[in-house]
């Protein structure tokens, strides 16, 4: 499964996601996964026990990188359950080429691999691709 908050910045889109991060993590019967390309603004209200990635450290440049990466976390931990995304567009260079593709792959994989996946996209709800209003 994959669902996306849609909405502008400032909106809530992250406090409603670390919400959703904090339940599943309270009720999951594997791994929950919290990347960010801040984690440390998000540190203190995400429980300890979610593996927090703060792709900063890395120069992803593309869907396509962001995709390795998050096979590489998948296939170093066969039990993740959740996997969620804060400001996808801060991690690729606020770019949407590329995008659909991506959601498309991680789709599938979610499917493979049983991982619900949830990423925040800043963007007017309106603005939004009709591609994306499926994940809303």
């Amino acid at each position: 499964m994959v669902e996306l908050l849609i909405g502008k910045k400032g909106t809530g889109k992250t406090k409603t996601l670390i919400e959703n991060v904090n339940n599943a993590a309270a009720v999951a019967n594997g791994n929950v996964v919290f990347i960010s390309p801040n984690t440390g603004r998000n540190m203190y209200d995400i429980k300890s026990c979610v593996r927090m990635v703060d792709t900063s450290e890395f120069d992803i440049k593309s869907y396509d990188e962001f995709l390795g990466f998050i096979c590489g976390i998948i296939s170093g931990n066969f039990d993740i359950t959740n996997i969620f995304v804060d400001s996808i567009f801060k991690i690729v260079n606020d770019s949407l080429d590329g995008f659909e593709e991506f959601l498309k792959r991680i789709e599938q994989m979610g499917v493979k691999f049983n991982i619900s996946f949830v990423i925040t996209v800043s963007m007017a709800e309106e603005d939004a691709p009709d591609y994306m209003k499926k994940y809303a």
